[in-house]
C-alpha cells in the first residue's frame, strides 16, 4: 500500500513539472535562442523546479560550507541518484549556468529543449562525442557559464545506490580553463525519489545538500587531475546518506 501512494505521488508531482513547463514554454522556447537571455531561461527553470518541489512536499536544504561569490564563474561536481539531482541545482545555482549529460535526454520531451540548446549533451561512449561536449563547456566557462556535471556519467543500477567511479573529464577541464571546482553532496535525495522514481515512486520530504568549499585549481597541471578526482570524490562521500 505504501508503494501505491509513493506513485500516486510520483504521478502528482510529474503532473505539476509538466503543468509549469508547459506555462514556461513560450519563454523557454525564446530565452533559449539567444545566451544573452539565458539568465531568464535559468530563472524560469529556478521556478520550475521549486514550484512542483513546493506543491508535492519536497524541500530542499542547502549546507553551504563556504558563501559562493555569485559573479565567479564554476564547475560544479555532484553524485547523481535521482532525477531531483536537476532540481536541486536550477533552484541553488545563479545567472549564466549550464548542465552536461548523457544524449539520451535529446529525447526527453521536456529537457530536449534545454539539452539542444544552453546545456550540453554527451554520448560517454563515444570519445569524438565527449571532445566535443567537453571543448563547447570549455567555450561556455570562458563566457562565464558556470558548469554542473555529474562525475558519474549516470545513475546507477544498484539500489540503494552507492557512490560511483568518476570521470576524468571535469578535473582536467577545471584545471585547463582555471576554474575553481565546487563539490557538491546530494545527501539523501534517492530516499525521496530514487532515478526517475519509476520503480519506487516518491514520496515528500526533506533533502539535505552539503555544498563544499570550491577548490582553487590555480598552479595545478594535467598530472593532478587524478589527485584532484580522488579528493573531489571523498569530499562528496563523506556527506552521502548510504546503507
Amino acid at each position: 500500500m505504501a508503494l501505491f501512494f509513493k506513485h500516486i505521488h510520483r504521478a502528482w508531482f510529474l503532473f505539476w513539472i509538466l503543468f509549469f513547463f508547459i506555462l514556461f514554454y513560450p519563454i523557454y522556447y525564446f530565452t533559449s535562442r539567444k545566451q544573452c537571455f539565458y539568465g531568464i531561461l535559468n530563472y524560469c527553470r529556478k521556478l520550475n523546479s521549486f514550484l512542483p518541489s513546493f506543491l508535492s512536499g519536497v524541500f530542499y536544504s542547502y549546507h553551504f560550507e563556504e558563501k559562493l561569490d555569485r559573479n565567479q564563474t564554476y564547475i560544479y561536481c555532484a553524485n547523481h541518484s535521482s532525477n531531483l539531482d536537476i532540481m536541486v541545482f536550477c533552484i541553488m545555482a545563479h545567472g549564466k549556468y549550464h548542465f552536461m549529460g548523457k544524449d539520451e535526454l535529446l529525447q526527453n520531451p521536456i529537457l530536449k529543449i534545454f539539452f539542444s540548446t544552453i546545456d550540453i549533451a554527451v554520448n560517454r561512449e563515444s570519445k569524438i562525442s565527449a571532445f566535443r561536449a567537453f571543448k563547447k563547456a570549455g567555450d561556455n566557462l570562458e563566457l562565464g557559464m558556470s558548469l554542473v556535471i555529474f562525475p558519474e556519467g549516470k545513475i546507477d543500477d544498484h539500489y540503494p545506490p552507492r557512490l560511483g567511479e568518476f570521470k576524468n573529464g571535469p578535473f582536467r577541464l577545471a584545471i585547463d580553463k582555471n576554474i575553481p571546482l565546487v563539490p557538491v553532496s546530494i545527501a539523501n535525495v534517492w530516499q525521496l525519489s530514487w532515478d526517475d522514481g519509476r520503480k519506487y515512486g516518491s514520496k515528500p520530504g526533506i533533502c539535505d545538500i552539503y555544498i563544499h568549499k570550491p577548490i582553487d585549481t590555480a598552479g595545478l597541471s594535467a598530472d593532478d587531475a587524478d589527485v584532484l578526482k580522488d579528493k573531489v570524490y571523498k569530499l562528496i562521500e563523506s556527506k552521502l546518506v548510504l546503507i
